[in-house]
């Protein structure tokens, strides 16, 4: 029974199963771990340095909700060089994962429908049922495209918004730039909000990243620096979209995160200008790497971006698998924490490439087990 204090919406959702298999790694004394999803390559100096001059420079108070002034009007010239919207504002957020928040509180009233493509990142059906909504999922297996029929054919009068995740997490898929343009046509035509969340567009490998806001001016979207610049403790992310829903937004974040911490805001100049481009590179050949390990003896839609694959299970489900894969020291995480299918599991290659080689060759051994 749940404790008589804990409201409904609390109740309506489990903890992360993700959070879970941290836990676990955390009691093993040498795991194979292919979890987590943050990069394992350090903050670049330049943005360390930055951070501390902020914080030795007194800049440790809260800033204004919306941000720094410095390092919103370095965004703003970005955006709007890229964009040319007349009515496209940026703000500061506590992490891409605070801006979902922000954003689903800001625009889900309940009943409203929300359209999750499956499998998705764990957040988002949270999120909607935190707010009251109802979740409509999209099936996208097995090859984790766009499916645009069927997401149009599961709008109805009470959709209000649409979520894309490209590169996406768990899967690694990356819209077209043809799907993500049709996406945005569609969602303009039927007059239902679409947030994109563009934590991982530097993660790209086979075809440049497209966002749905080059078609379509009313897209909200939600990016940040935690995967491009390793700064995932440091919770700074950014929102642009149209002026009325971003205020609205910034309305709620004073009455929730306040504002984003002041020397991250300092430190995101500095990475502004940080050239990740090796390390995205980096990110690439183990991305090769792992499906050179895994060709013939798993099915894989072969990931165009992020840094995650999500394989069929070769035998059993997703989560008879993984518990076989964690009794070798592999840390996987079963498909079904991402989808309503148990049929797959995500690997995370933000590993070295010892490590990555070690849970292949474990993932090769497992898959030869059913034979």
């Amino acid at each position: 029974m749940p404790h008589p204090w804990i409201a409904k919406r609390s109740a309506a959702f489990d903890s992360s199963g993700i959070r879970k298999v941290f836990d676990l790694a955390a009691t093993m004394a040498n795991p194979i771990n292919l979890s987590i999803g943050q990069p394992d390559f350090p903050v670049p100096e330049e943005i360390q340095e930055a951070a501390i001059a902020a914080i030795r420079g007194g800049k440790n108070s809260y800033s204004v909700t919306q941000g720094i002034a410095e390092l919103r009007e370095a965004l703003q010239a970005r955006v709007d060089a890229e964009y040319g919207h007349d009515d496209r504002r940026v703000a500061i957020i506590s992490g891409t994962s605070g801006g979902l928040v922000l954003a689903t509180l800001a625009m889900i009233d309940p009943g409203d429908e929300v359209i999750i493509l499956d499998p998705y990142f764990v957040m988002y059906p949270a999120l909607v049922k935190m707010a009251g909504g109802t979740c409509v999922f999209v099936d996208t297996y097995p090859d984790f495209r766009l499916p645009l029929e069927k997401i149009e054919a599961a709008i109805t009068p009470r959709t209000k918004l649409i979520l894309l995740n490209s590169p996406a997490n768990p899967t690694g898929a990356v819209a077209s730039a043809n799907e993500v343009a049709a996406l945005a046509r569609l969602a303009e035509e039927k007059n239902v909000a679409l947030l994109s969340d563009e934590i991982y567009r530097l993660f790209c490998y086979d075809a440049p990243f497209a966002s749905p806001a080059a078609t379509n001016p009313q897209t909200i979207v939600i990016d940040g620096f935690s995967k491009s610049h390793a700064m995932t403790g440091w919770r700074l992310g950014f929102v642009h979209g149209p002026a009325a829903i971003v205020n609205e937004m910034m309305k709620l974040q004073q009455y929730t995160f306040v504002c984003a911490p002041q020397p991250a805001q300092w430190a995101a100049l500095a990475a502004l200008e940080t050239d990740m481009s090796a390390q995205i590179a980096d990110y690439h050949r183990r991305r090769d790497l792992l499906l050179e390990g895994l060709a013939g003896r798993f099915e894989l839609a072969a990931p165009g971006g992020a840094f995650y694959a999500f394989p069929r299970a070769p035998w059993g489900t997703g989560t008879e698998f993984v518990r076989r894969a964690i009794q070798n020291e592999l840390l996987i995480i079963p498909g079904n924490i991402f989808s309503a299918a148990d049929t797959h599991f995500r690997i995370s290659y933000a590993a070295d490439t010892a490590t990555l080689e070690r849970g292949i060759e474990v993932l090769q051994r497992l898959a030869d087990e059913g034979e």
